[in-house]
């Protein structure tokens, strides 16, 4: 199986330091594999699908707009 390098700063490690219990590498593996599956079906998706890339776009834009007002009204909500 290849190998890969990556830096994460101090501040991280010590964290992960802090949780020894964890295989880093095999969190880090499960992750990257989930995000391939999670691009493959996407993928999947926008084939089947009749959308442009300004179609997605506009999607995604109003998708985040919307999270964040949702993402605001919760914190406001946190601090009543």
């Amino acid at each position: 199986m290849p190998n890969i390098t990556l830096s994460i700063s101090d501040e991280t490690r010590q964290k992960m330091k802090q949780h020894p219990e964890v295989r880093w590498s095999n969190a880090i593996r499960t992750m990257i594999e989930k995000k391939l599956h999670d691009f493959e079906v996407a993928e999947r998706l926008v084939g089947k699908s009749g959308l442009t890339k300004k179609d997605i776009e506009l999607l995604s834009s109003k998708a985040n707009k919307s999270m964040a007002k949702h993402a605001k009204r919760l914190l406001n909500e946190g601090n009543s």
